[in-house]
């Protein structure tokens, strides 16, 4: 009985975060994901519109932090994302998958990190376990299905390093982007 009570208690919030998720207004939407929902945000980061989840509680989002719309979060083994970091549109971070060499495709995995001043582009893919390095750029479409070094340009199917970044810090003005906020 309490297996099930727990399982309607989980869905009921992966509900509520797809409605949440549809809301206009960067604030709200924030505030019950902070709040309501357990994903660590803080007031500075912002998760645009229509993006979805798995295991909110396991998700770590730094400050000045953009993550864009109709992203995929699967925060189940853990996603750690640093500040400053830019995540563009339908991007999909997964941190289990199934073994397909177990007679029953077991759950496998592992947490995904993704350094501060990262740039993710759209619609990348990131698999279980990997590690994204600080200031390290991944270009729209790839792949990303190993650990990708600091300071390092990527893309691909898989993504393959391509050249190096010159390092530099700054700040992501997310107050300018967002709409009431």
């Amino acid at each position: 009985m309490k297996k099930t009570l727990h399982s309607v208690k989980y869905w009921g919030l992966l509900w509520l975060a797809t409605v949440v998720g549809h809301v206009p207004f960067h604030w709200v939407r924030n505030l019950v994901y902070r709040h309501g929902l357990g994903v660590t945000l803080p007031k500075s980061s912002i998760i645009y519109w229509g993006s979805r989840f798995f295991g909110l509680r396991g998700i770590d989002i730094g400050e000045h932090t953009i993550v864009g719309d109709h992203a995929f979060l699967d925060g189940r083994r853990g996603i750690t994302i640093g500040n400053n970091v830019n995540i563009a549109s339908e991007v999909r971070i997964w941190t289990a998958e199934h073994d397909v060499y177990s007679a029953d495709f077991a759950t496998i995995g592992g947490p995904v990190r993704i350094g501060s001043w990262a740039f993710i582009g759209s619609r990348v893919t990131i698999l279980p376990g990997v590690t994204i390095g600080e200031g390290a750029v991944i270009g729209a479409g790839a792949v990303v299905t190993k650990d990708i070094p600091p300071w390092t340009i990527a893309f691909g199917v898989p993504a393959r390093p391509v050249r190096e970044r010159p390092k530099q810090s700054y700040t992501l003005q997310t107050s300018e982007r967002a709409l009431f906020q």
